[in-house]
């Protein structure tokens, strides 16, 4: 038996013996379907600086800035599809193995893929909002007025400012989704840490705590990370492979039916 069978057998193990696993993950999953992260040359984040949230509300060139980039890196996200570790994580999510699924990610491909209980960080590309009314707007019509050549779009009930919900730099994580991560960290039993470098805080705390809590952390990732010295097991390989391999490994297909879920945001609602 190989070392990558060993591992697989090992996070398979760990998954059939724990009773409250969740799974916590980063940009590492998305790369996998054609998403770039802030390390890929020639993505978005190498041609932009990113809009500090401060300057988003203080300056018009500031919000000019931020919709440029979101135009251009728009279809990229709009095109990604879930790739073998998101359907993986939706098997065990069904399969009861995983209660939840705390991400970083703001691509939404988690809930494409079928998972239930998605906890985002970061917030959500998935729909728009204005920062005045709490109106939200389907990012596809944000979208077409920034092709017709609308450079800031505003809300079209107040004429506030809208911006799409993921969290910029600078803006405060919301605090009911990273309360519930953090207690979630605090009865787990198994962390699966998945490409995530861990580095960045406060999110990167969620394993860690946990992990010093007692319980096992499991850790698939590209790269090294700050974690690995603790870690249970660590596995430098393609997240999706690993995970579909694990999933096989515990006697389950890979298909997961799809819940039926409402659209992330109402026409002309507010929240």
């Amino acid at each position: 038996m190989n070392n990558e069978t060993n591992a697989i057998a090992k996070i398979a193990q760990f998954l059939s013996e724990c009773r409250h696993a969740i799974a916590f993950t980063g940009a590492g999953i998305s790369t996998e379907s054609g998403i770039a992260d802030f390390r890929s040359p020639g993505g978005i984040w190498s041609r932009y600086q990113p809009v500090l949230f401060r300057d988003f509300l203080q300056s018009e060139e500031a919000r000019r800035q931020y919709w440029k980039m979101k135009k251009e890196g728009y279809y990229e996200l709009k095109m990604a599809k879930p790739n073998d570790g998101h359907r993986a994580l939706a098997r065990l999510e069904a399969a009861g193995r995983i209660i939840a699924v705390i991400t970083q990610n703001i691509d939404g491909l988690h809930q494409e893929a079928g998972s239930r209980r998605v906890l985002e960080l970061h917030g959500t590309r998935r729909y728009c909002l204005c920062l005045e009314c709490g109106a939200r707007f389907d990012p596809d019509e944000i979208q077409k007025h920034l092709e017709d050549g609308v450079e800031i779009p505003l809300c079209k009930h107040c004429g506030g400012l809208v911006k799409s919900a993921t969290i910029s730099f600078g803006q405060s994580l919301p605090a009911d989704v990273l309360a519930e991560a953090f207690d979630l960290s605090m009865s787990t039993d198994l962390v699966l840490a998945l490409g995530s470098s861990l580095v960045v805080e406060p999110a990167a705390s969620i394993p860690l705590q946990a992990k010093n809590n007692g319980a096992r952390l499991a850790i698939i990732n590209n790269a090294e990370t700050p974690l690995d010295g603790l870690a249970d097991i660590v596995v430098h390989q393609s997240i999706g492979a690993t995970l579909s391999q694990v999933v096989r490994h515990l006697g389950y297909e890979m298909e997961v039916k799809k819940p039926e879920t409402s659209r992330p945001f109402a026409a002309n609602s507010k929240s």
